[in-house]
Order: structure tokens, then C-alpha cells, then sequence
């Protein structure tokens, strides 16, 4: 098949080397000539382990390029993926859609023949309709239709997750289309991914609803975390006694320092500004919102009373500023919160990531950024683990004692067992233990 991808961001990038890869020819668009002319070099503007192996190898095979005209990718595609940002409109929380509908209007100019038009960006229900509205009104006469196919990619295991997926959802009714879309997906067969077909609105608020849903465990489990601080438990038992129920599952019951990336904060927002217009309140969404929000800036209120609760004149190491490891992704990072919050109480911060730190400086430029975890401990009075890269997991604790000024190890991901730690001869505070 013949696909076009219009972005080549993240979901755009990702999703079209990985059809390149099924053995499609896929074509990527993006407006950006700089990010085209690095993508024809074989450079990757964002951090994905195997992306720079997968797109270099479908290159050379033929199968994957990249371009700036739209207009040539659409006229030979079968299916045209609709990849663009939809981040958070601001002033009210809804999805911007500007940059979907433009795609849409261009897309109708160059439409011959029959076109599948995908919309694969995260867009709120009723958006595959504006989408048909508009390509039909700029062109009366093209053939198309518009089906939904949202993507589920975890930052930092995209690849895996495309190729290895729980689930593909297609939303659309018409057969020719949906003959398409099971064309396109076949390769998935032979590993008997599951392919769900439903309506077009169902599957944009599949979408919406599983990302909410995944924010309510990890927000559910930090506030029972709070709880076992207060009676003596430990929530990483606890998490364990309920996860192993096949009714719950144990993924995303780690207790932390509270949610963020490109997708959570975004699509709560959306979900409830889309439950507002229609007059359907989400309550517990409404409330995993304002929870995950205040914790961030908890956590460093946490940091500042391990700390003997004053941090003025001090020097705090951080480890970790992404919102998760193996991604350069600082898109609503707990860090953010947590080193501002120690920063307004007066403290230096000091900080060390193995991928975020040039994205992280657009949002914290006044701190001092490492070039190893180590040399951020250096003289520090307190060092706090936030993001929980592998590096981080086997630390020299003996070099990191000798380093700091005062033994302190707040570890905001609970990658340490406390008996080790404290061994080793450090105040420890960690989260729900």
C-alpha cells in the first residue's frame, strides 16, 4: 500500500517507519524544511530507541522518505495519515485543532481517486466529522472518506508497541475504506493482534477514555501511597496485593511523583472539556486533574522537609528531568514542578539527565545542568532521584555519600530498597514507604 504521512513528529515518524518496515511505501510530510532536510540526512529530531536504526534501513530500502509537498504525497497515496500536534488550546483546555483541519484542507486540493483519510492525531469526538465537512466542501468532487485509527504508543517502547500492539482501533463505516485499513494492518496478523472495528466517534473516545483511565491508576495509587506514609505501610506491597488481581492488573500502580508527557495532561483536558460541551460531567477525571496537578509541587515540599524543612542557601541534585526515562520529552515533567518549588524556597538546583537536558532548559534555564549524575552530587546538600532512568538504578552510594555534603536520598520513583540505602548511611524518604 501507499501511505502518506502527513507530520513527522513523534506519532508520525514512529507510525511511518514502522509501516515502511511492514514493507509499505510510505512517504512523510512535514512543513518544517529544516526537520525534512535532517530527516534526508538521517537525522532523528526526537529520542527513541530504534528509530534511528528503523527509518535509516527503510531509507536505504526505498521503502520510507520524506518531503515538503503535500500535494505530491497525497496524489499517489491510499491512505493519507492525518499525524499533527493537538496539544492543549490555551485559555480553556480544549484540543487545538487547528493544525488537523489545515492538514484536511490541504489534503482535499490534492485528493485523485479513491483516498483513505486517517485521522491518527488524539482528536475529541465529533473531529473525523469536521474533517469529512471540510475536505468535502473544498473538493465537491473527490472520493474519500475519513476513518478514525488512534494510536497507543508508549514514549521510549513506540516501536515495539506499533508492531506488538494490544489492540488496533479502526472507526469508520465504509467497506471500501475499512478493506484498506485491514490491508495496512495485515502484518499484524501473523502475531493475532487484535483489530476492533466500531464507529468512528467510538473509537476517537476510545482514545480519550483509555488515557484517562491510565492517569486515574497512576493518580489512585499516589494517594494511597499518601495514606501509607500516615499508618506505617508500604505502598509498593500494596500495590502488588491489588495488582495481581486479574481484575486490576499491576501496570501503572507505581506510586510517584505524579503524571505527565505529551498525552495525559492533554487528553484529560480534552476528555473533560468534551464531557462539558455535551453535558456529561467526568467527576473522578475532574478530580485525578486537580490531584495530579497539586502533587507535583508536594513533591518538592517533600524534598524541602527531608531536607530538615528549609532548602534556602542550599544545593539540591536532581537525577532525572524527562517525564519518564528512555524519551527527551519535557512536555508537563514532574521535575518542572518539583525543581521550581525548590527553587522559590530559595535552593540552587544542580541536575543530570542522560536525554532531557536540552529540551529541559526551555523550561528551567537558571539551574546548572551536569554532565553526570556524579558531578551533579557534587558538594550538593541533598540529592533526589525524580526521573527513574536505568543509570540511576545502581548507583555507587559510597562515591554519592563521599560527594554530598549531607547524606540525603529522597528517591521520588522508589527505585531503592531503603534497607540498602540506609546501610550505606543515608537518610532516606521515598514515596508511600
Amino acid at each position: 500500500m501507499k501511505i502518506t504521512m502527513i507530520g513527522s513528529g513523534y506519532v508520525g515518524l514512529v507510525s511511518g517507519a514502522c509501516f515502511a518496515d511492514f514493507g509499505h511505501e510510505v512517504v512523510c510530510v512535514d512543513k518544517d524544511e529544516a526537520k525534512i532536510a535532517s530527516l534526508r540526512g538521517g537525522g532523528i529530531p526526537i529520542f527513541e530507541p530504534g528509530l534511528d536504526q528503523l527509518v535509516a534501513s527503510n531509507v536505504a530500502a526505498g521503502r520510507l522518505s520524506f518531503t515538503t509537498d503535500l500535494a505530491a504525497g497525497v496524489a499517489c497515496a491510499d491512505a493519507v495519515f492525518i499525524a499533527v500536534g493537538t496539544p492543549s488550546r490555551r485559555g480553556d483546555g480544549h484540543a487545538d485543532l487547528s493544525f488537523v483541519f489545515a492538514a484536511a484542507a490541504e489534503i482535499a486540493k490534492a485528493i485523485t481517486g479513491f483516498t483513505v483519510i486517517v485521522d491518527k492525531s488524539t482528536v475529541p469526538v465529533g473531529t473525523g466529522d469536521e474533517v469529512e465537512r471540510i475536505i468535502r466542501e473544498t473538493n465537491p468532487d473527490a472520493e474519500f472518506a475519513v476513518v478514525s485509527n488512534p494510536e497507543f504508543l508508549r514514549e521510549g517502547a513506540a516501536i515495539e508497541d506499533f508492531k506488538r500492539p494490544d489492540r488496533v482501533v479502526i472507526g469508520g463505516d465504509d467497506p471500501r475504506a475499512l478493506d484498506v485499513m485491514r490491508a495496512i494492518y495485515r502484518p499484524l496478523a501473523l502475531g493475532r493482534s487484535p483489530i476492533i472495528e466500531m464507529s468512528r466517534r467510538g473509537a476517537e473516545l476510545t482514545k480519550y477514555a483509555g488515557n484517562a483511565f491510565l492517569a486515574t491508576k497512576i493518580t489512585f495509587i499516589n494517594e494511597i501511597a499518601d495514606l501509607c506514609e500516615r499508618v506505617g505501610a508500604d505502598v509498593q506491597d500494596v500495590a502488588r496485593g491489588i495488582g495481581l488481581d486479574n481484575r486490576i492488573g499491576a501496570k501503572f500502580l507505581h506510586a510517584g511523583p505524579g503524571y505527565g508527557g505529551s498525552c495525559f495532561p492533554k487528553d484529560t483536558l480534552a476528555l473533560l472539556k468534551t464531557a462539558q460541551d455535551h453535558e456529561a460531567p467526568q467527576r473522578i477525571v475532574e478530580a485525578v486533574v486537580a490531584v495530579n496537578d497539586q502533587r507535583k509541587r508536594a513533591m518538592g515540599r517533600k524534598v524541602i522537609a527531608a531536607c530538615g524543612g528549609e532548602v534556602r542557601g542550599k544545593t539540591i541534585a536532581v537525577l532525572g528531568l524527562t517525564f519518564k526515562p528512555n524519551t527527551d520529552d519535557m512536555r508537563d515533567s514532574p521535575a518542572i514542578a518539583i525543581v521550581r518549588t525548590l527553587q522559590d524556597a530559595g535552593a540552587t538546583v544542580r541536575a543530570y539527565d542522560p536525554e532531557g537536558m536540552e529540551q529541559a532548559k526551555k523550561d528551567l534555564p537558571d539551574i546548572t545542568y551536569c554532565a553526570s549524575a556524579y558531578e551533579a552530587m557534587d558538594g550538593a546538600d541533598a540529592l533526589v532521584i525524580v526521573t527513574e532512568w536505568d543509570a540511576f538504578r545502581a548507583l555507587d552510594l559510597g562515591r554519592a555519600k563521599a560527594l554530598l555534603k549531607a547524606p540525603v536520598l529522597v528517591d521520588l520513583r522508589n527505585i531503592y530498597p531503603r534497607d540498602m540505602v540506609e546501610a550505606a548511611g543515608f537518610a532516606y524518604t521515598a514515596v508511600g514507604r
